[in-house]
C-alpha cells in the first residue's frame, strides 16, 4: 500500500484526467478542481451526466465519450459514486480519487470497496488540490490539520 503522499503524486502525475460532476453553472468543488488541473497541464475532461458546456469547455456525458483517462476524480453525492467506479472498471479505468470536502463528499464505503476488489488505486477522500502544485493556503492548512489529526485518506 503506498504511504498517503505517494498515492497523491502518482495519480497526479498522470497526463489525462477525467472530473466527474463538473457544474454547469461554474461553481462547486468539481469545477475547483477541474479548472486546476487544466492550469497545471493535465489533459482534463469533465462530466456531467445532463452534458451542456462550463468555460466554454463540452460537458461529457460519461467517461465513455471520452478518451480513457488515465485518471479520474470523482466529485459527486457519494451515493452516485459506486456508478462511476463501476464505470471505471468496464472501461479499465485504474485509479480513481474520490474527493471529499469538508462534507462527506464523494467517499462510500461501497465504491471504497468496489474499488479495492476491482484492482482499482483508490485515494479515498481529500482534494487534489491539497497536493496539486501550487498548493493555496488553505489547501495547504487543510492538508496540514487532516496529517496532524491522522485523518488524511491512506
Amino acid at each position: 500500500m503506498k504511504n498517503v503522499s505517494q498515492a497523491p503524486q502518482e495519480f497526479l502525475s498522470q497526463k489525462r484526467i477525467a472530473v466527474v460532476g463538473v457544474s454547469r453553472t461554474g461553481s462547486g468543488a468539481a469545477c475547483a478542481v477541474f479548472r486546476k488541473l487544466r492550469e497545471t497541464g493535465h489533459e482534463t475532461y469533465a462530466v456531467n451526466s445532463k452534458g451542456g458546456e462550463v468555460d466554454g469547455i463540452c460537458l461529457h456525458r460519461d467517461l465513455t465519450s471520452i478518451p480513457t483517462p488515465d485518471g479520474v476524480v470523482v466529485v459527486t453525492p457519494a451515493p452516485a459514486a459506486l456508478g462511476v467506479v463501476e464505470e471505471c472498471a468496464r472501461l479499465g479505468i485504474k485509479r480513481v480519487w474520490l474527493h471529499r470536502s469538508l462534507d462527506g463528499g464523494s467517499t462510500s464505503p461501497e465504491a471504497i470497496d468496489y474499488c479495492r476488489s476491482a484492482g482499482i488505486s483508490v485515494i479515498p477522500g481529500a482534494c487534489p488540490m491539497m497536493f496539486c502544485e501550487p498548493v493555496d493556503f488553505g489547501h495547504r492548512c487543510i492538508r496540514w490539520i487532516l496529517r496532524l489529526t491522522g485523518k488524511l485518506p491512506r
